[in-house]
């Protein structure tokens, strides 16, 4: 068996903590699989005294993660610090430019910089690997870049956040409001101190920014994506939604469209049959939709220690293998510019719900403004009456625009019956 690759890593927090702990609980599985022994040599980390679990004796230290790239005895870098900028884009940045491969987790990074590190990866001649960077475990870059390479890619849509996934959970099986099940999502451990980065969708987006690049062989976009989180769904909403059929999940959606690429994360609702409506706590999944294979959906844990770990060392084992892919699935110059679709342009079914004062004429009064529009209605559904108080009124659309329905919210809302603001949901097939 040839020498042990050597392992530079950067970041001694759950998930390096994780993949330290998996090389050295596998070890020998590992070996066999990539050739080689596979051992974390040299670390860094903020803080040296923490106890993390596991001994870290007999490793090089160093208190500058940029270092680590000028270790002459690290084969390759792996980084696991987070973040699309410091001392995670300059560790990388460095180490590729030094023609040393590197296996990072960082989503933030490879959506916002993908682009430049490709071409830096690709004129050195090192490996840009980030199987864990979307859907933790779930193998789903090597399923786009690899296993679906002959096909051509019609659309990708996922769950893409567990953190989402379980504050929606909880909400429809306990009845909950969404601030209540956050705070228990906080301390579950599901969810941040500061939990925007979930909440408002950026972590979805960032993973759909990849996805998409991927499976339309296009340079990575992040500021093309649609970003909206799930702060407005209310458990009236999700209640409401489940009465007509749908359940309403936090989706990542690409689609290739006759004018472009189509990118948009945000609250929608689903049918309550489709496989991906019964995905639900801290799971994920991915579906992929191919001109040959049809369509492919991959389910499994997302996020955690041990999902993340699992497609860090997947990606150490190819390196240890020599298996090099091109960072996008083809060379730099290979890869499409096809246009970015605003949201503007999407046409689709929608769920309207009014909250208005419950007298004679509003029901009119918000049709007449939808038939001016363009808009043709499903559905209705109104629950019981209450005369001079204000009542829930959901309206489903057949396909529509966009456009239209945002005028319509508009027209609504300046109604003297409409209480607040009507919420406004997508509707998706299944």
């Amino acid at each position: 068996m040839s020498r042990p690759l050597s392992v530079a890593l950067a970041g001694l927090g759950t998930v390096g903590v994780g993949v330290l702990h998996l090389l050295r609980e596998n070890a020998d599985l590992i070996a066999g699989r990539a050739g080689r022994p596979i051992a974390v040599t040299a670390v860094s980390a903020r803080d040296r005294g923490r106890d993390r679990g596991l001994t870290l004796a007999g490793l090089r230290w160093y208190d500058e993660p940029e270092a680590l790239a000028d270790d002459p005895e690290a084969d390759v870098i792996v980084e696991v610090i987070g973040g699309a900028e410091g001392p995670a884009r300059a560790l990388v940045e460095r180490a590729l430019a030094a023609g040393k491969p590197v296996v990072t987790a960082n989503k933030a990074l490879i959506a916002v910089h993908g682009a430049a590190l490709a071409a830096r990866a690709e004129a050195s001649g090192a490996a840009l690997a980030f199987e864990a960077a979307v859907a933790g475990g779930i193998p789903v870059i090597k399923v786009l870049r690899e296993g679906l390479a002959a096909n051509r890619l019609s659309r990708i849509s996922g769950i893409l956040n567990g953190t989402c996934n379980f504050i929606l959970t909880v909400m429809r099986e306990r009845g909950r409001e969404f601030a209540e099940v956050l705070a228990e999502a906080q301390k579950l451990g599901y969810a941040e101190a500061d939990p925007a980065f979930d909440i408002d969708g950026i972590d979805a987006a960032h993973k759909l920014a990849i996805l998409t690049a991927l499976a339309f062989g296009r340079p990575v976009d992040f500021a093309a994506v649609h970003v909206e989180g799930i702060r407005a769904i209310s458990a009236l909403d999700i209640a409401l939604a489940g009465e007509l059929g749908y359940r309403i999940k936090l989706l990542g959606i690409a689609r290739r469209t006759a004018a472009g690429i189509e990118a948009r994360v945000h609250p929608a609702m689903v049918p309550a049959a489709a496989p991906i409506a019964r995905v639900d706590g801290v799971f994920n999944a991915v579906v992929a939709e191919g001109d040959f294979v049809g369509r492919v959906m991959l389910e499994g844990r997302g996020a955690g220690a041990g999902p993340t770990a699992s497609a860090v060392v997947a990606d150490l084992i190819d390196i240890a293998r020599g298996r090099v892919t091109p960072v996008w699935g083809a060379a730099n110059g290979a890869l499409a510019a096809l246009p970015s679709v605003g949201i503007e342009a999407h046409q689709g079914a929608y769920y309207l719900r009014l909250m208005v004062v419950d007298r004679p004429g509003v029901i009119a009064d918000v049709t007449a403004i939808l038939r001016d529009l363009g808009v043709s209605l499903e559905s209705m559904l109104q629950r019981g009456r209450a005369p001079g108080e204000a009542v829930p009124v959901v309206l489903v659309t057949h396909e529509t625009s966009e456009i239209a329905m945002r005028q319509a919210i508009t027209r609504i809302a300046a109604l003297d019956v409409a209480v607040e603001r009507p919420a406004l949901i997508r509707i998706e097939p299944a």
